[in-house]
Protein backbone atom coordinates (compact mmCIF):
# COMPACT_ATOMS: atom_id res chain seq x y z
CA UNK A 1 0.00 0.00 0.00
CA UNK A 2 1.55 3.09 -1.19
CA UNK A 3 1.62 6.35 1.10
CA UNK A 4 -1.14 8.02 -0.11
CA UNK A 5 -3.67 5.49 0.20
CA UNK A 6 -2.32 4.09 4.22
CA UNK A 7 -3.21 8.25 4.54
CA UNK A 8 -6.61 7.43 3.22
CA UNK A 9 -7.10 4.38 5.06
CA UNK A 10 -6.45 6.37 8.26
CA UNK A 11 -8.99 8.95 7.21
CA UNK A 12 -11.58 6.27 6.93
CA UNK A 13 -11.41 5.43 10.27
CA UNK A 14 -11.99 8.71 12.02
CA UNK A 15 -15.89 8.49 12.11
CA UNK A 16 -17.78 5.40 12.56
CA UNK A 17 -20.02 6.11 9.75
CA UNK A 18 -19.45 6.50 6.10
CA UNK A 19 -22.07 9.40 6.05
CA UNK A 20 -23.23 11.39 8.75
CA UNK A 21 -25.11 14.70 7.79
CA UNK A 22 -23.56 17.72 9.84
CA UNK A 23 -21.54 20.43 9.51
CA UNK A 24 -20.23 20.76 12.77
CA UNK A 25 -17.65 18.97 12.44
CA UNK A 26 -16.24 20.19 9.05
CA UNK A 27 -16.27 24.05 10.46
CA UNK A 28 -14.55 23.27 13.78
CA UNK A 29 -11.74 21.40 11.49
CA UNK A 30 -11.75 24.22 8.51
CA UNK A 31 -11.61 26.81 11.75
CA UNK A 32 -8.31 24.99 12.74
CA UNK A 33 -6.65 24.97 9.60
CA UNK A 34 -7.13 28.52 9.09
CA UNK A 35 -10.47 28.85 7.20
CA UNK A 36 -9.36 27.23 3.28
CA UNK A 37 -12.36 27.70 2.00
CA UNK A 38 -12.42 31.49 2.32
CA UNK A 39 -9.11 31.86 0.69
CA UNK A 40 -10.57 29.11 -2.68
CA UNK A 41 -11.48 31.26 -6.16
CA UNK A 42 -14.99 31.87 -7.31
CA UNK A 43 -16.96 29.21 -7.00
CA UNK A 44 -19.53 27.33 -9.09
CA UNK A 45 -21.35 25.31 -6.43
CA UNK A 46 -23.33 22.18 -8.02
CA UNK A 47 -26.21 19.84 -6.34
CA UNK A 48 -29.00 17.78 -7.97
CA UNK A 49 -29.22 14.15 -8.51
CA UNK A 50 -28.44 13.48 -12.15
CA UNK A 51 -25.58 15.07 -14.27
CA UNK A 52 -23.84 16.91 -11.59
CA UNK A 53 -20.47 15.92 -12.70
CA UNK A 54 -21.27 16.10 -16.53
CA UNK A 55 -22.53 19.93 -15.48
CA UNK A 56 -19.93 20.47 -14.01
CA UNK A 57 -17.52 19.31 -16.65
CA UNK A 58 -19.09 21.34 -19.33
CA UNK A 59 -18.84 24.77 -16.97
CA UNK A 60 -14.87 23.52 -16.70
CA UNK A 61 -14.83 23.24 -20.61
CA UNK A 62 -16.78 26.78 -21.32
CA UNK A 63 -14.28 28.54 -18.63
CA UNK A 64 -11.10 26.81 -20.24
CA UNK A 65 -11.81 27.60 -23.55
CA UNK A 66 -11.44 31.38 -22.44
CA UNK A 67 -7.88 30.68 -21.46
CA UNK A 68 -9.19 30.25 -17.33
CA UNK A 69 -7.63 27.87 -14.84
CA UNK A 70 -10.63 25.94 -12.90
CA UNK A 71 -10.01 23.99 -9.83
CA UNK A 72 -12.85 20.96 -9.89
CA UNK A 73 -13.92 19.14 -7.02
CA UNK A 74 -16.42 15.76 -7.88
CA UNK A 75 -16.91 12.43 -6.25
CA UNK A 76 -16.77 9.69 -6.42
CA UNK A 77 -13.71 8.87 -8.16
CA UNK A 78 -13.56 6.09 -10.75
CA UNK A 79 -9.63 4.20 -10.12
CA UNK A 80 -7.45 6.72 -7.90
CA UNK A 81 -9.02 9.03 -5.75
CA UNK A 82 -6.82 11.71 -7.36
CA UNK A 83 -9.51 12.35 -9.50
CA UNK A 84 -11.37 13.85 -7.02
CA UNK A 85 -9.63 16.79 -7.13
CA UNK A 86 -8.61 18.77 -10.39
CA UNK A 87 -6.34 21.74 -10.20
CA UNK A 88 -6.58 24.72 -12.33
CA UNK A 89 -2.66 25.16 -11.92
CA UNK A 90 -1.73 22.25 -13.83
CA UNK A 91 -5.04 21.90 -15.78
CA UNK A 92 -4.39 18.15 -13.94
CA UNK A 93 -5.48 15.21 -10.89
CA UNK A 94 -3.75 16.36 -7.76
CA UNK A 95 -0.15 14.33 -7.72
CA UNK A 96 0.62 12.24 -5.11
CA UNK A 97 3.34 14.28 -2.55
CA UNK A 98 0.99 17.28 -2.83
CA UNK A 99 -2.17 15.57 -1.75
CA UNK A 100 -0.34 13.67 1.31
CA UNK A 101 0.77 16.57 2.54
CA UNK A 102 -2.38 18.16 2.73
CA UNK A 103 -3.87 15.20 4.44
CA UNK A 104 -1.43 15.42 6.68
CA UNK A 105 -2.40 18.92 7.50
CA UNK A 106 -5.80 18.14 7.56
CA UNK A 107 -5.05 15.31 10.26
CA UNK A 108 -2.91 17.41 12.52
CA UNK A 109 -5.52 19.81 12.66
CA UNK A 110 -8.20 17.75 13.26
CA UNK A 111 -6.13 16.17 16.46
CA UNK A 112 -7.99 13.08 16.19
CA UNK A 113 -11.59 14.20 16.41
CA UNK A 114 -14.67 12.41 14.71
CA UNK A 115 -14.32 13.26 11.03
CA UNK A 116 -16.57 11.39 8.37
CA UNK A 117 -14.26 10.71 5.21
CA UNK A 118 -15.70 12.84 2.76
CA UNK A 119 -15.38 15.74 5.60
CA UNK A 120 -12.06 15.12 5.83
CA UNK A 121 -11.21 14.63 2.43
CA UNK A 122 -13.20 18.15 1.00
CA UNK A 123 -11.37 20.06 4.14
CA UNK A 124 -8.02 18.32 1.88
CA UNK A 125 -9.43 19.38 -0.99
CA UNK A 126 -10.37 23.19 0.08
CA UNK A 127 -6.61 23.08 1.42
CA UNK A 128 -5.01 22.39 -1.76
CA UNK A 129 -7.36 25.04 -3.85
CA UNK A 130 -6.70 27.27 -1.14
CA UNK A 131 -2.20 26.78 -1.99
CA UNK A 132 -2.94 26.90 -5.90
CA UNK A 133 -3.81 29.97 -8.56
CA UNK A 134 -6.88 29.52 -10.22
CA UNK A 135 -9.65 31.54 -11.44
CA UNK A 136 -12.70 29.29 -10.52
CA UNK A 137 -13.57 26.42 -8.95
CA UNK A 138 -16.41 23.70 -9.98
CA UNK A 139 -17.69 22.60 -6.73
CA UNK A 140 -19.50 19.31 -7.06
CA UNK A 141 -21.84 18.56 -3.64
CA UNK A 142 -21.49 14.90 -2.75
CA UNK A 143 -24.94 14.23 -1.00
CA UNK A 144 -28.15 16.57 -0.66
CA UNK A 145 -27.07 19.93 -0.18
CA UNK A 146 -28.09 21.50 3.55
CA UNK A 147 -25.37 19.88 5.58
CA UNK A 148 -23.52 18.50 2.44
CA UNK A 149 -19.29 19.14 3.59
CA UNK A 150 -18.98 21.24 0.67
CA UNK A 151 -22.00 23.40 1.64
CA UNK A 152 -19.71 26.21 3.70
CA UNK A 153 -19.23 28.61 1.02
CA UNK A 154 -21.11 31.37 1.94
CA UNK A 155 -20.80 33.43 -1.20
CA UNK A 156 -20.50 31.30 -4.34
CA UNK A 157 -20.47 32.89 -8.00
CA UNK A 158 -23.49 31.15 -8.70
CA UNK A 159 -25.03 27.95 -7.55
CA UNK A 160 -26.72 25.31 -9.70
CA UNK A 161 -29.17 22.83 -8.84
CA UNK A 162 -29.66 19.79 -11.67
CA UNK A 163 -32.36 17.99 -12.30
CA UNK A 164 -33.73 15.71 -9.25
CA UNK A 165 -34.76 12.51 -8.47
CA UNK A 166 -34.41 9.93 -6.05
CA UNK A 167 -31.34 8.65 -4.83
CA UNK A 168 -29.58 7.96 -1.42
CA UNK A 169 -33.27 7.20 0.32
CA UNK A 170 -31.66 5.85 3.22
CA UNK A 171 -30.04 9.25 4.17
CA UNK A 172 -32.67 11.81 2.05
CA UNK A 173 -36.13 10.15 2.43
CA UNK A 174 -37.92 9.02 -0.40
CA UNK A 175 -39.86 12.47 -0.46
CA UNK A 176 -38.52 14.19 -3.26
CA UNK A 177 -39.88 17.47 -2.66
CA UNK A 178 -38.20 16.78 0.75
CA UNK A 179 -34.88 15.87 -0.91
CA UNK A 180 -35.13 19.05 -3.52
CA UNK A 181 -35.43 21.38 -0.12
CA UNK A 182 -32.09 19.64 0.98
CA UNK A 183 -30.63 20.32 -2.14
CA UNK A 184 -31.66 23.84 -2.34
CA UNK A 185 -30.06 24.25 0.65
CA UNK A 186 -26.80 25.48 -1.17
CA UNK A 187 -28.73 28.96 -2.43
CA UNK A 188 -27.09 31.70 -0.66
CA UNK A 189 -28.73 34.96 -0.27
CA UNK A 190 -28.59 37.41 -2.75
CA UNK A 191 -26.29 34.61 -5.22
CA UNK A 192 -27.69 33.73 -8.55
CA UNK A 193 -29.22 30.30 -9.20
CA UNK A 194 -29.60 28.28 -12.03
CA UNK A 195 -31.76 25.08 -11.76
CA UNK A 196 -31.99 22.45 -14.25
CA UNK A 197 -36.01 20.91 -15.73
CA UNK A 198 -37.75 19.76 -12.82
CA UNK A 199 -41.20 19.27 -12.26
CA UNK A 200 -43.67 21.41 -10.72
CA UNK A 201 -43.67 20.33 -7.72
CA UNK A 202 -40.14 20.42 -7.03
CA UNK A 203 -39.32 23.56 -9.09
CA UNK A 204 -41.85 25.32 -6.45
CA UNK A 205 -39.60 24.32 -3.82
CA UNK A 206 -36.39 25.39 -5.14
CA UNK A 207 -38.33 29.01 -6.53
CA UNK A 208 -39.61 29.36 -2.56
CA UNK A 209 -35.84 28.95 -1.29
CA UNK A 210 -34.64 30.94 -3.98
CA UNK A 211 -37.36 34.05 -3.17
CA UNK A 212 -36.83 33.59 0.69
CA UNK A 213 -33.07 34.13 0.33
CA UNK A 214 -33.71 36.96 -2.38
CA UNK A 215 -31.55 35.01 -5.11
CA UNK A 216 -31.71 35.82 -8.67
CA UNK A 217 -33.13 32.20 -10.37
CA UNK A 218 -33.13 30.99 -13.86
CA UNK A 219 -34.64 27.75 -14.44
CA UNK A 220 -34.37 25.91 -18.11
CA UNK A 221 -37.66 25.96 -19.84
CA UNK A 222 -38.31 28.77 -18.24
CA UNK A 223 -36.00 31.92 -18.44
CA UNK A 224 -33.42 29.74 -20.79
CA UNK A 225 -33.45 26.67 -22.67
CA UNK A 226 -31.57 24.36 -25.10
CA UNK A 227 -32.29 22.17 -27.82
CA UNK A 228 -30.80 20.00 -30.71
CA UNK A 229 -31.45 21.06 -34.50
CA UNK A 230 -29.82 20.32 -37.74
CA UNK A 231 -27.14 18.16 -35.66
CA UNK A 232 -26.42 21.57 -33.41
CA UNK A 233 -26.79 22.88 -30.13
CA UNK A 234 -29.35 25.81 -29.98
CA UNK A 235 -28.90 28.23 -26.26
CA UNK A 236 -31.40 30.80 -25.91
CA UNK A 237 -32.53 32.92 -23.02
CA UNK A 238 -33.14 36.75 -22.30
CA UNK A 239 -29.80 38.02 -23.96
CA UNK A 240 -30.16 36.15 -27.14
CA UNK A 241 -29.93 32.70 -29.16
CA UNK A 242 -26.22 31.33 -29.58
CA UNK A 243 -25.51 28.28 -32.39
CA UNK A 244 -23.33 26.21 -31.21
CA UNK A 245 -21.79 22.78 -31.88
CA UNK A 246 -23.24 19.99 -29.88
CA UNK A 247 -21.63 18.34 -27.12
CA UNK A 248 -18.60 15.58 -27.27
CA UNK A 249 -20.43 14.01 -24.61
CA UNK A 250 -23.08 11.40 -25.76
CA UNK A 251 -26.77 11.07 -25.26
CA UNK A 252 -29.57 13.82 -25.76
CA UNK A 253 -29.68 14.82 -21.97
CA UNK A 254 -25.68 16.09 -22.43
CA UNK A 255 -27.68 19.14 -24.54
CA UNK A 256 -29.90 20.30 -21.45
CA UNK A 257 -26.68 19.67 -18.76
CA UNK A 258 -24.69 21.87 -21.53
CA UNK A 259 -27.57 24.05 -21.53
CA UNK A 260 -27.53 24.45 -17.67
CA UNK A 261 -23.73 25.10 -18.05
CA UNK A 262 -23.94 27.84 -20.31
CA UNK A 263 -26.72 29.54 -18.28
CA UNK A 264 -24.19 29.30 -14.96
CA UNK A 265 -21.82 31.06 -16.92
CA UNK A 266 -24.46 33.84 -18.13
CA UNK A 267 -25.56 34.03 -14.92
CA UNK A 268 -21.75 34.55 -13.68
CA UNK A 269 -21.59 37.31 -16.47
CA UNK A 270 -18.98 35.32 -18.39
CA UNK A 271 -20.96 34.90 -21.76
CA UNK A 272 -20.84 38.88 -22.47
CA UNK A 273 -18.14 38.93 -24.67
CA UNK A 274 -18.22 37.84 -28.05
CA UNK A 275 -14.91 36.20 -27.61
CA UNK A 276 -16.75 34.10 -24.65
CA UNK A 277 -19.46 33.09 -26.72
CA UNK A 278 -16.95 32.44 -29.90
CA UNK A 279 -14.92 30.14 -27.72
CA UNK A 280 -18.47 27.96 -26.99
CA UNK A 281 -18.36 25.55 -29.75
CA UNK A 282 -14.26 24.92 -29.28
CA UNK A 283 -15.59 23.99 -25.35
CA UNK A 284 -18.30 21.54 -26.03
CA UNK A 285 -16.01 19.87 -28.37
CA UNK A 286 -13.68 19.54 -25.65
CA UNK A 287 -15.83 18.32 -22.90
CA UNK A 288 -14.68 15.08 -21.08
CA UNK A 289 -16.51 13.23 -18.12
CA UNK A 290 -15.31 9.37 -17.96
CA UNK A 291 -18.02 6.61 -17.59
CA UNK A 292 -20.61 9.16 -18.68
CA UNK A 293 -22.07 6.87 -22.00
CA UNK A 294 -18.58 6.52 -22.59
CA UNK A 295 -17.62 4.83 -25.28
CA UNK A 296 -15.16 2.21 -25.22
CA UNK A 297 -12.56 2.17 -28.83
CA UNK A 298 -10.32 0.44 -27.89
CA UNK A 299 -8.12 -1.93 -24.41
CA UNK A 300 -8.06 -4.89 -22.91
CA UNK A 301 -11.90 -6.09 -22.08
CA UNK A 302 -12.74 -4.93 -25.79
CA UNK A 303 -9.92 -7.73 -27.27
CA UNK A 304 -12.08 -9.88 -25.40
CA UNK A 305 -15.39 -9.06 -27.40
CA UNK A 306 -16.19 -9.88 -31.11
CA UNK A 307 -15.42 -7.65 -33.94
CA UNK A 308 -17.07 -4.76 -34.54
CA UNK A 309 -19.10 -5.39 -30.96
CA UNK A 310 -20.09 -1.59 -30.00
CA UNK A 311 -19.28 -0.94 -26.00
CA UNK A 312 -20.22 1.60 -23.62
CA UNK A 313 -19.81 2.97 -20.24
CA UNK A 314 -21.72 4.74 -17.72
CA UNK A 315 -21.92 4.91 -13.78
CA UNK A 316 -25.67 5.90 -13.47
CA UNK A 317 -27.28 3.79 -10.81
CA UNK A 318 -30.62 5.60 -10.08
CA UNK A 319 -33.83 5.20 -12.17
CA UNK A 320 -34.09 8.64 -13.70
CA UNK A 321 -30.59 8.07 -14.61
CA UNK A 322 -31.47 4.50 -16.10
CA UNK A 323 -34.56 6.10 -18.06
CA UNK A 324 -32.01 8.42 -19.61
CA UNK A 325 -29.62 5.84 -20.61
CA UNK A 326 -32.08 3.82 -21.78
CA UNK A 327 -33.63 6.39 -23.89
CA UNK A 328 -29.83 7.01 -25.70
CA UNK A 329 -29.76 2.95 -26.45
CA UNK A 330 -33.11 3.00 -27.62
CA UNK A 331 -32.25 5.76 -30.28
CA UNK A 332 -28.73 3.90 -31.15
CA UNK A 333 -31.28 0.93 -31.84
CA UNK A 334 -33.70 3.02 -33.90
CA UNK A 335 -29.98 3.93 -36.06
CA UNK A 336 -28.54 0.72 -35.84
CA UNK A 337 -30.43 -2.65 -35.02
CA UNK A 338 -27.89 -5.01 -32.96
CA UNK A 339 -28.70 -7.11 -29.22
CA UNK A 340 -28.16 -4.68 -26.48
CA UNK A 341 -26.26 -6.77 -23.35
CA UNK A 342 -26.05 -5.00 -19.85
CA UNK A 343 -23.16 -6.06 -17.80
CA UNK A 344 -24.49 -4.93 -14.07
CA UNK A 345 -23.49 -4.18 -10.42
CA UNK A 346 -25.40 -2.51 -8.18
CA UNK A 347 -25.05 -0.80 -4.27
CA UNK A 348 -27.32 -2.42 -1.86
CA UNK A 349 -28.43 1.41 -1.01
CA UNK A 350 -30.13 1.35 -4.47
CA UNK A 351 -32.90 -0.05 -6.57
CA UNK A 352 -32.41 -2.24 -8.89
CA UNK A 353 -35.79 -2.87 -9.40
CA UNK A 354 -36.87 0.76 -10.68
CA UNK A 355 -33.28 1.18 -12.66
CA UNK A 356 -33.87 -2.24 -14.88
CA UNK A 357 -37.66 -1.45 -15.54
CA UNK A 358 -36.39 1.25 -17.81
CA UNK A 359 -34.50 -1.38 -20.26
CA UNK A 360 -37.75 -3.46 -20.71
CA UNK A 361 -38.37 -4.54 -24.40
CA UNK A 362 -34.69 -3.20 -24.94
CA UNK A 363 -32.21 -5.50 -23.70
CA UNK A 364 -31.78 -8.92 -24.47
CA UNK A 365 -30.22 -10.01 -21.41
CA UNK A 366 -28.20 -9.06 -18.00
CA UNK A 367 -25.16 -10.28 -16.84
CA UNK A 368 -25.05 -9.74 -13.16
CA UNK A 369 -21.39 -9.29 -11.29
CA UNK A 370 -19.96 -8.17 -7.99
CA UNK A 371 -18.51 -5.27 -7.35
CA UNK A 372 -15.04 -5.93 -6.61
CA UNK A 373 -14.13 -2.36 -5.33
CA UNK A 374 -16.61 -2.18 -2.95
CA UNK A 375 -18.18 -4.09 0.36
CA UNK A 376 -21.56 -2.75 -0.02
CA UNK A 377 -22.43 -4.59 -3.71
CA UNK A 378 -25.49 -6.36 -4.04
CA UNK A 379 -24.98 -10.09 -4.84
CA UNK A 380 -25.13 -11.11 -8.57
CA UNK A 381 -27.29 -13.73 -7.70
CA UNK A 382 -29.95 -11.40 -6.08
CA UNK A 383 -29.16 -8.66 -8.64
CA UNK A 384 -30.36 -11.38 -11.40
CA UNK A 385 -33.52 -12.06 -9.49
CA UNK A 386 -34.39 -8.55 -9.67
CA UNK A 387 -33.87 -8.14 -13.24
CA UNK A 388 -36.06 -11.11 -13.91
CA UNK A 389 -38.86 -9.60 -11.59
CA UNK A 390 -38.70 -6.52 -13.52
CA UNK A 391 -38.93 -8.52 -16.86
CA UNK A 392 -35.76 -9.40 -18.27
CA UNK A 393 -33.73 -12.02 -19.03
CA UNK A 394 -30.61 -11.72 -16.48
CA UNK A 395 -27.78 -14.26 -14.98
CA UNK A 396 -25.59 -14.41 -12.29
CA UNK A 397 -21.85 -14.62 -12.97
CA UNK A 398 -19.02 -14.17 -10.24
CA UNK A 399 -16.22 -11.20 -12.12
CA UNK A 400 -16.68 -9.44 -15.14
CA UNK A 401 -14.85 -11.42 -17.38
CA UNK A 402 -17.19 -14.39 -17.29
CA UNK A 403 -19.80 -12.04 -18.05
CA UNK A 404 -18.10 -11.18 -21.00
CA UNK A 405 -17.59 -14.69 -22.14
CA UNK A 406 -21.13 -15.52 -22.08
CA UNK A 407 -21.70 -12.29 -24.30
CA UNK A 408 -19.35 -13.76 -26.50
CA UNK A 409 -20.98 -17.31 -26.54
CA UNK A 410 -24.30 -15.66 -27.12
CA UNK A 411 -23.13 -13.20 -30.31
CA UNK A 412 -21.52 -16.22 -31.25
CA UNK A 413 -24.58 -18.11 -31.71
CA UNK A 414 -27.01 -15.27 -33.02
CA UNK A 415 -24.27 -14.55 -35.85
CA UNK A 416 -24.51 -10.75 -34.83
CA UNK A 417 -21.90 -8.12 -33.04
CA UNK A 418 -23.51 -6.82 -29.68
CA UNK A 419 -23.72 -3.70 -28.19
CA UNK A 420 -22.41 -3.57 -24.37
CA UNK A 421 -23.49 -1.59 -21.46
CA UNK A 422 -21.26 -2.24 -18.47
CA UNK A 423 -23.17 0.03 -15.67
CA UNK A 424 -25.24 0.14 -12.47
CA UNK A 425 -22.23 1.94 -10.53
CA UNK A 426 -19.39 4.38 -10.69
CA UNK A 427 -17.68 1.39 -8.87
CA UNK A 428 -18.39 -1.15 -11.18
CA UNK A 429 -17.65 1.60 -14.29
CA UNK A 430 -14.28 2.83 -12.48
CA UNK A 431 -13.19 -1.36 -12.71
CA UNK A 432 -13.84 -1.27 -16.31
CA UNK A 433 -11.96 1.42 -17.01
CA UNK A 434 -9.21 0.30 -15.02
CA UNK A 435 -9.00 -3.59 -16.39
CA UNK A 436 -9.57 -2.05 -19.95
CA UNK A 437 -6.57 -0.05 -19.67
CA UNK A 438 -8.22 3.34 -20.03
CA UNK A 439 -8.28 5.01 -16.70
CA UNK A 440 -9.92 8.71 -16.42
CA UNK A 441 -6.67 11.24 -17.18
Amino acid sequence: MNKVNAALDRLMKLHPDEIDLSLDRMKRVLAALGSPEKCVPPVFHIAGTNGKGSTGASVRALLEAQGKAVHVYSSPHLVRFNERVRLGNTGGFVDDAPLLAAIERVEAANDGHELTFFEATTAVAFCLFADSPADFLVLEVGLGGVLDATNVIDEPLVSVITPISKDHENFLGDDLEGIALEKAGIIKPGRPVVVGTQIDALRGVIERQAAQKRAPISIQGQEFSAWEEGGRLVYQDESGLMDLAPPKLAGFHQIANSGLALAALRAAGLLESEAARSACDKALRSINWPARMQPLYEGALLDQLPAQSEVWVDGGHNPGAAKVIASFLADLTDKASRPTYLVMGMMTTKDPKGFFQQFEGLAKHVLCVPLSTSSAGRSPVELAEIAREAGLSASAHDAIDDAILEVVQRSTEEGEAPRVLFGGSLYLAGEVLDKNGTPPQ
